[in-house]
């Protein structure tokens, strides 16, 4: 071929890239969507792109232009559908946690809660804010407090026990 007839804008070039590549972008999609709705619309669209522009892309690296575009679409919409699902269960739990009854559990849940911890023994109460709201671990505990390992695990055993019984009683 002359090299003016390689123009991918030469709508019978183009149309021999359709008929060679089409089948196989289609299945390249449809086997990372496992949709065939999806994956037409993503060649098509792949296509529409290649057309538009069909003056930068060079005939021999048409392929591999589908296949890029056809990628980056499915995974974009990918990208958008998972935000879509954050914000619907980002909204959903919202909508359920605003209601004045959840509002006035939480709120006495968090009363008791501070007030089982606040009867905690001094010594399982320290290990316990350490770990729980500083973050701690049960050797950063240990060095701090000065005790071993093994006694913080057992003061915050005993601590998550009686919160445990509190709590439940409650």
């Amino acid at each position: 071929m002359p090299e003016e007839n390689k123009s991918v804008c030469k709508q019978s070039n183009f149309e021999i890239l359709f008929d060679t590549h089409a089948r196989t972008l289609h299945s390249f999609v449809y086997y990372k969507c496992g949709d065939k709705q999806q994956a037409e619309d993503i060649v098509q669209e792949a296509f529409i792109k290649l057309w538009d522009n069909c003056a930068k892309v060079i005939y021999e690296k048409a392929k591999s232009f589908l296949y890029t575009v056809a990628n980056n679409k499915f995974l974009n919409e990918v990208a958008h559908q998972k935000v879509v699902l954050k914000y619907q269960l980002d909204s959903t739990n919202k909508t359920n946690k605003e209601t004045p009854e959840y509002l006035l559990e939480e709120k006495e849940f968090m009363d008791k809660l501070q007030q089982a911890i606040a009867d905690l023994p001094s010594r399982q109460r320290e290990v316990f804010l350490l770990s729980r709201m500083e973050k701690k671990t049960y050797k950063e505990i240990a060095e701090i407090v000065g005790i071993s390992v093994k006694a913080v695990e057992k003061r915050m055993h005993k601590a998550l026990e009686i919160l445990r019984e509190r709590i439940g009683k409650i």
